[in-house]
């Protein structure tokens, strides 16, 4: 399945006045600092530099909007959880978000990347809570799945979706080999159309 060619960056925000006008549809892209959200965006859309990832986690500082086709929007969202930012920055990032959650009524769902080697963690389920109480629809990519063997993988997989509840679907990811890609891509375009 094709990605999305005419994917391209629309602007970011700092403050929700900057937010871009709430038309369309979009899905957001959430997950702790270093959780491989921006290589996933960039995976997913079949456009290598998209999302700036880096090695530095925290790199996200901004509500990131970008146009994959007419009125269909991905949005990635600050990392959370990375403790060498102020705890003014976490405070702003966390005003930030939750008044993105609360203020969009474009947000189709979800895609919340974690770090398949160590799980959904207390950040995570918040973040899912947020969904849930929105009635947004949530799919977890357990990212660097290339990094487990089968069964620590089988494993990860089945302990996640327990975690996650039985309204969120899970699926383990990776950005390196591109196991999971189409999945994601599928689930992406069905929360786009939704």
């Amino acid at each position: 399945m094709a990605g999305f060619p005419e994917a391209r960056f629309l602007s970011s925000a700092n403050q929700p006045a900057q937010f871009l006008s709430d038309a369309g549809a979009e899905v957001a892209f959430a997950g702790r600092s270093n959780s491989g959200k921006s290589s996933a965006i960039n995976a997913i859309t079949n456009r290598r530099q998209l999302a700036r990832a880096s090695r530095t986690p925290g790199r996200t500082q901004l509500v990131n909007f970008f146009q994959l086709e007419a009125d269909r929007r991905v949005v990635d969202l600050p990392g959370y959880g990375f403790a060498r930012v102020t705890e003014a920055m976490q405070a702003h990032w966390r005003q930030l978000l939750e008044t993105y959650f609360r203020s969009r009524g474009s947000l189709r769902g979800l895609f919340l990347t974690v770090d398949s080697r160590r799980g959904l963690g207390p950040l995570d389920l918040q973040m899912l809570g947020w969904c849930a109480a929105l009635g947004r629809p949530v799919h977890v990519l357990l990212t660097k799945a290339d990094k487990l063997g089968r069964a620590e993988a089988a494993a990860t997989l089945k302990a996640a979706t327990v975690a996650a509840g039985p309204a969120v679907t899970v699926q383990l990811f990776s950005a390196t080999t591109g196991d999971g890609v189409d999945a994601a891509r599928a689930r992406l375009r069905q929360f786009l159309q939704g």
